[in-house]
This record gives structure tokens, C-alpha cells and sequence, in this order.
């Protein structure tokens, strides 16, 4: 039986279709089980959303670090939040960096960094980086482990 602590989820074991934007998307939060520092990391790469200009699909790796505060985001929300976009017109850098911060402004977190390693279209790969505050001394931030773009997979 599922503790009375996760009542308020309201997405968790239900059936839901994709929201039909980033803005409509409920970002869920749990109170963080964890009183040390530590991180999160969350991996997502088959990301894809939609070119603003030619209405082509754009499509990318992305890697979100974060050291919670009092709030950990609930991954099928946040799995729901990234769905959102498959039919989001956005740049690159819009989708990278608004990702980010709505995950700071929902969940409040020490310190966040997301890496958005965007597949080529034209010939070009576009890498965007986002940061929010310092990571807390003694937390082993890893490298993100997406190598430079060469066929990346």
C-alpha cells in the first residue's frame, strides 16, 4: 500500500495522455528523502521537439543534474513535462534553457546543470549547457559521458 506521503500525486499510477505543452505540463515534486547532499541525475535520449521555423522534428540527448533541496522531481511528471514538447516549436536553446529553469522554479534544487546534445540537422550539432547555482562541496558530480558529436548514440 502506498504511503500517505505520495496522496497528492496526482499523475503517479493513473493513465495519462501527454499534455499538449510544456505550459499545460504539471510538474509533480516529493519532499526529498535524503537529508545529505547528493545528486540526481536524469537521462533522457530520445528527446524531441519541433523546429519553429520548418516545423521539422529536432532531436536530442539530454542529461539533467541536479543536488535537491527539500523537493525531488516525480519522474513520470518530469517524463510527461519532456513528452510535452514533441509537438513544441522551439530552438534549441529555448528548449535546453526553459527546461531548466522550470525545473528550478518547481522544484527549488541547490544546484542544477542540463546538457541538451542536439542531433545535427544542416550539419551542424548544437550542444546547449544550463546552470543554477553551486554544486554543494563533497558531491561527486560525474561527467555527463556525452562524447563530442560523432554518430553519437
Amino acid at each position: 500500500m502506498a504511503s500517505d506521503r505520495y496522496n497528492d500525486l496526482d499523475q503517479l499510477g493513473q493513465n495519462n495522455g501527454l499534455p499538449q505543452s510544456p505550459d499545460e505540463a504539471v510538474l509533480e515534486r516529493v519532499k526529498n528523502p535524503c537529508p545529505e547532499p547528493y545528486m540526481v541525475r536524469l537521462v533522457a535520449p530520445e528527446f524531441t521537439s519541433i523546429c519553429p521555423v520548418t516545423g521539422q522534428p529536432d532531436f536530442a540527448h539530454l542529461v539533467v543534474d541536479y543536488c535537491p533541496k527539500d523537493w525531488i522531481v516525480e519522474s513520470k511528471a518530469f517524463k510527461l513535462f519532456l513528452g510535452s514538447f514533441r509537438n513544441h516549436g522551439d530552438f534549441h536553446e529555448a528548449c535546453t534553457t526553459g527546461i531548466g529553469r522550470r525545473l528550478v522554479k518547481e522544484i527549488e534544487p541547490t544546484w542544477l546543470r542540463i546538457g541538451g546534445y542536439w542531433y545535427p540537422r544542416g550539419g551542424i550539432p548544437i550542444d546547449v549547457f544550463y546552470q543554477h547555482g553551486k554544486a554543494p562541496e563533497g558531491v561527486w558530480i560525474p561527467d555527463q559521458g556525452v562524447p563530442p558529436y560523432r554518430g553519437r548514440g
